[in-house]
């Protein structure tokens, strides 16, 4: 397959060049595909919409509904990391009402607020590298070359000797940027961090909350600095990055991590299916409906309190997953049912699926596998009868055992190569070709045994 060509940035892309994107590392599922790419063209549409229409116009949240392993988590993902989007997957069975055991439906937002400022902290950290390095470069080479004392007697050879060690401190300035100075020890000054994390219970469940009491306190506290020993390129990290620190203004990171979370976050919901049962009253099925009761503000649009500050959830984009194998889609409440107006069915994987998802995406297995086996410097060749064979054999197994579509050929291929991956070090320089017999003679076991468990990774 040749290599995909670069595309636009999500949030200007057409959704047939979404769904081209999205191809470079999902194989099928076009109707899938194409309702993402019409929820996220939608969202750059309202951006572009003046008035008070703007915030009337809410996201057309999606229920994918297929079995595991073909592709609902990927499609999600890779979505979100088209938009450089804030994104994070959650499982609904580690979800509770208030009052049973496990996390408040609550702090879904508060990691994807926490999420969004660690991304976009280290968007400005990139913008304000150049600036960082410079000063850590100047504080380095303060150390290396530390200023010559001013003479007795004022003047007497002073502008010569100042002349002379700017030229002597630009000439180290260029060997330090050359990485010729590396391997040289020296001593900086560097600050303490904070204070400790202290965890705040509250009602809005248990929440991490970094507290600096130190910050807290002010200059009442002054921070400790202290001196460490280490080569020139650790230093010369060090001082970059804690000079990327004082420059970065955390107020306006907080601002932007907010707004990126409010316009553009996304939140994929799997398994909503195993909280899809109706109230019983009674076992361990007592607070399904429960969460999705709670589920159901986030969905439809509440504000909820960070330690960043509010955060409103009226335009976060969810999409919801599960096989749906016992509980159906109108088993959820119908009120959380009216929240995702859009559902699709994703397909079961093929034999031709499997072949296809082998050998065409960036990151399919036979790639994974050839440049791990490069490392050892053995080249792997796989012979296009060999590959149909793996893809027979793992869509045969899901077959006759549980179908877990795409990840078994993880297990098949991890199978197949096990003694290969093990005599590796010892066969530098070799080529090994994987045709039919080899598979066949590799996996004559797998493809036998019923019971699959004990080669699941």
């Amino acid at each position: 397959m040749s290599e995909p060509t670069a595309l636009p940035e999500a949030r200007y892309m057409t959704p047939a060049e979404i769904v081209a994107a999205l191809d470079n590392y999902i194989i099928g599922q076009k109707k899938a595909k194409k309702a993402v790419a019409i929820a996220l063209r939608n969202r750059w549409r309202r951006q572009q919409i003046k008035g008070e229409m703007k915030d009337e116009i809410m996201p057309k949240n999606i229920i994918m509904i297929g079995p595991t392993g073909v592709g609902k988590t990927e499609i999600a993902r890779r979505l979100a990391k088209l938009d450089k989007a804030p994104f994070i997957k959650v499982e609904a069975s580690k979800f509770t009402e208030v009052g049973y055991v496990g996390r408040d439906v609550e702090s879904i937002i508060r990691d994807l607020v926490k999420l969004s400022v660690r991304m976009v902290k280290e968007e400005h950290e990139k913008m304000i590298r150049p600036k960082a390095r410079a000063v850590a470069e100047e504080r380095l080479l303060d150390v290396l070359l530390p200023m010559p004392v001013k003479p007795s007697v004022a003047g007497e050879g002073y502008e010569d000797e100042g002349e002379g060690y700017k030229r002597t401190r630009d000439k180290m300035r260029e060997l330090l940027r050359q990485g010729r100075l590396d391997d040289r020890e020296v001593e900086v000054v560097t600050q303490e961090s904070g204070g400790p994390v202290v965890e705040i219970f509250s009602s809005m469940g248990m929440e991490e909350m970094d507290i600096n009491f130190k910050d807290m306190l002010g200059n009442l506290m002054p921070k400790k600095s202290k001196k460490v020993k280490m080569k020139v390129k650790e230093a010369l990290e060090m001082l970059e990055k804690e000079e990327a620190q004082r420059l970065i203004d955390m107020n306006k990171v907080t601002k932007e991590a907010i707004h990126r979370v409010e316009q553009s976050g996304m939140v994929f919901i799997d398994e909503i299916d195993k909280v899809a049962g109706r109230e019983t009253g009674k076992g361990p099925d007592v607070s399904r409906e429960g969460v999705q009761r709670d589920l159901l503000p986030l969905v439809e649009g509440t504000t909820v309190n960070t330690k960043y500050g509010p955060v409103r959830t009226d335009h976060i984009l969810f999409v919801a997953a599960g096989a749906f194998h016992v509980a159906k889609p109108s088993d959820l409440i119908p009120e959380l049912q009216g929240r995702f107006p859009i559902r699709i069915e994703l397909d079961s994987l093929t034999t031709e699926d499997f072949v296809r998802i082998l050998t065409e995406p960036r990151n399919a297995l036979i790639k994974q596998y050839q440049v791990l086996m490069a490392t050892e410097g053995i080249e792997l060749e796989f012979t296009k009868e060999a590959i149909e064979e793996i893809a027979s054999i793992a869509a045969d197994v899901n077959q006759r055992t549980e179908n877990i579509g795409a990840r078994r050929l993880y297990t098949v291929m991890e199978k197949m190569l096990e003694d290969l991956s093990f005599e590796a070090p010892n066969m530098v320089g070799q080529k090994v070709t994987v045709d039919v017999n080899y598979v066949r003679e590799q996996l004559a076991d797998i493809a036998q045994d019923m019971d699959l468990s004990r080669y699941i990774l």
